[in-house]
């Protein structure tokens, strides 16, 4: 089987465990909460993998739109379908009005611009009174989609958030594979060769930026409507941070790395305290219930081990080792 192949049966794969997981056993508000980052770390990795631009800033279109959503489902009384596409557009005008004044700039220059920018959309959203403050935005109803569908079961809300994330994975893996996304490649793999070809770089950036925002701010959008609430750590920088370490402890530049970095950082993120008490009554020795108070220890540890033992990423070693595979059974 060609590496097509292999990528298609291990995404269905992926998708039919993703159905069937809530009748065996899967709590679905967990695995809605791992999806929508999962969907993140997508949109992310567009940017950096694909592209060769490191935004320190993505909180800013997560959190932007989260609060964009919540606000209108809450305030407004839109149906959360509404809800979701006002986030989505609000997170793609955030992109558009970052990214306008980022690409001027390359390297850290651009990563510093866009983390400032962030963080004054922090502020912001410290301060404004529709935000709620340190409180953060709560009671967002899920309401009824398209006004029929009642998103109030876990179950029900969990396949249209499935269906949701299907369809932004798709829209990320038709771009990288459009001659749109091959662009994006020769800018990330040689940016004065891009130019002398003819391509207006700035304006693929800035595309490519937007885009980015707008399914990250889709994702912020979903993870409010499943969660009911928005709050400063979804605007606030350690979840850029988060989803820098999603990307390369997945594998950057591949269209599975990002979800299995998620799922990683997150699983680790909510279940290692369980983790932890398991071991200390397997074990007798108590420390081990503390882990789930150093679950940042614990994912440094783990990034580190996979910076210096996998280079590429959990997914980008993987697929290196298949290619070499190929490779020797070809010469054989």
């Amino acid at each position: 089987m060609n590496s097509k192949q292999i990528s298609f049966i291990g995404y269905g794969v992926l998708l039919l465990a993703l159905i069937v997981a809530p009748f065996f056993g899967a709590y679905p508000v967990f695995v809605m909460k791992l999806m929508c980052f999962a969907l993140f770390a997508s949109a992310f990795n567009l940017l950096l993998g694909y592209t060769g631009l490191l935004s320190f800033g993505h909180a800013a279109f997560l959190g932007g739109a989260a609060y964009m959503a919540g606000h209108a489902i809450k305030v407004w009384s839109v149906t959360p379908e509404v809800g979701i596409v006002l986030g989505t557009l609000g997170g793609a005008a955030l992109g558009l009005l970052a990214g306008w004044l980022a690409i001027r700039r390359q390297g850290i220059y651009f990563s510093m611009i866009t983390l400032a920018l962030a963080q004054m959309l922090f502020f912001v959203c410290l301060q404004a009174p529709f935000t709620g403050g340190e409180d953060g935005l709560q009671g967002v109803p899920r309401g009824k989609l398209f006004g029929v569908i009642d998103l109030a079961n876990d179950l029900t809300m969990y396949y249209v958030a499935l269906v949701i994330c299907v369809l932004g994975f798709l829209v990320i893996v038709r771009t990288v594979h459009s001659p749109f996304g091959q662009v994006l490649k020769a800018i990330k793999e040689n940016e004065p060769r891009a130019i002398s070809l003819g391509y207006d770089v700035n304006r693929f950036k800035l595309l490519v930026f937007v885009l980015s925002a707008a399914i990250t701010g889709l994702a912020g959008s979903l993870k409010t409507v499943v969660l009911g609430f928005a709050t400063l750590s979804d605007v606030h920088w350690t979840a850029s941070g988060h989803v820098v370490l999603m990307t390369l402890m997945g594998g950057m530049g591949t269209l599975s790395g990002p979800i299995v970095g998620s799922a990683i950082v997150v699983a680790l993120e909510n279940k290692i305290g369980d983790f932890g008490s398991f071991l200390a009554k397997l074990t007798g020795v108590e420390w081990f219930t503390t882990l789930g108070e150093s679950v940042t220890i614990v994912t440094g540890f783990i990034f580190v081990l996979c910076v210096l033992a996998f280079r590429r990423g959990v997914m980008g070693e993987i697929i290196a080792w298949l290619a070499r595979r190929r490779g020797a059974g070809k010469t054989l």
